[in-house]
């Protein structure tokens, strides 16, 4: 069983910098794809980002691209998210996520984290 701790959201303005973390503790780390999603009010859940097991391989949802960065550090077992640049369409609640495949369909992931608001005002 892993479990999942994400920190670091908050209210920022527009064009403004936030740092995601989430924490893994239960399982092998470096055995699971690690992800992030985000979920708007009234709007379903979607993919920001995937890394791989190595950390080597990422890929990122169009809307985030150029302004996003994940990162995994598997001796600390932990993923970040870096957000730049953020815009009023980023506000959500920010999920990480452990899985075994690389599919960016949440329905594929095993495991979650109990969510952490980002709002960002214009």
């Amino acid at each position: 069983q892993v479990v999942l701790v994400e920190s670091g959201g908050g209210l920022v303005q527009a064009g403004d910098s936030l740092r995601l973390s989430c924490a893994a503790s239960g399982g092998t780390f470096n055995s699971y794809v690690m992800a992030w999603f985000r979920q708007g009010s009234g709007k379903a859940r979607e993919f920001v980002v995937i890394v791989s097991r190595s950390g080597a391989s990422t890929s990122y949802a169009g809307a985030v691209k150029g302004r996003f960065t994940i990162s995994r550090d598997n001796a600390k077992n932990t993923v970040s998210l870096q957000m730049n640049s953020l815009k009023p369409d980023d506000t959500a609640v920010y999920y990480c996520a452990a899985g075994s495949s690389t599919s960016t369909n949440f329905q594929d992931f095993d495991y979650w984290g109990q969510g952490t608001q980002v709002t960002v005002s214009s």
